[in-house]
């Protein structure tokens, strides 16, 4: 084998590749030639140095964390969003139940008409449903008190109910009669969905705060 044929068979042989010879041979080159011999170290010493040589990998840290980071704000602008849409589609269905309470209850505090027992009895009635309808109106208007007002529906929807289901059974009173008392649950089932939508809108703030706490 010439020189450059142990050369070309030691490369390939560095390589990691067939030498297409016997090692014998190539050592027996080696042992009889200088020349092949010093390229045989030079040759193992920049082999090493590249495999030993540090590649420069980039810092993709903050790249990551920054799209994780907007990923996340992304996500959380259209939780918002969502629950901004269902805080005023909840603001308005409160809003006109309180106007159709006080469109009914008003004429008969004003003329005492429109219901089947007497004058007085009729006013105070109507008085009732007018301070509820204005407490309506008033969680419509601000959204961050309807809390504040669901006991009350709750308490009221439930008395309505359970003496319609009382009455009825009693035969005091017909269905047709207590229907209307269905408003009161739904009022009742607005506010605390209204109440409940508001509250959500701090949770988001509190679950960033937590991070920096202590």
């Amino acid at each position: 084998m010439t020189c450059d044929d142990v050369r070309a068979a030691l490369s390939a042989r560095l390589d990691g590749e067939d030498p297409q010879a016997a090692p014998v041979v190539l050592e027996a080159h080696l042992l009889g030639c200088p020349g092949c011999r010093a390229w045989s170290a030079r040759a193992e010493e920049v082999t090493r140095l590249v495999r030993l040589q540090a590649v420069d990998v980039p810092d993709l840290t903050a790249p990551v964390l920054a799209a994780v980071a907007a990923e996340e704000r992304a996500a959380e602008q259209a939780r918002a969003a969502a629950r901004r849409g269902r805080r005023q589609v909840l603001r308005v269905a409160v809003a006109v139940a309180a106007v159709a309470q006080l469109a009914i209850a008003l004429p008969i505090l004003l003329a005492g008409t429109g219901a089947s027992v007497d004058p007085h009895t009729s006013r105070e009635m109507a008085s009732f449903d007018v301070a509820l309808a204005v407490g309506f109106v008033l969680a419509a208007w601000r959204p961050e008190r309807a809390r504040a007002f669901v006991p009350v529906a709750l308490v009221l929807a439930v008395c309505l109910a359970g003496t319609s289901v009382v009455d009825i059974a009693n035969s005091t009173t017909a269905l047709v009669h207590e229907v209307g008392h269905l408003a009161a649950v739904v009022q009742a089932g607005l506010l605390w969905a209204l109440g409940r939508v508001d509250g959500d809108a701090d949770r988001p703030a509190a679950r960033a705060l937590a991070p920096g706490r202590g």
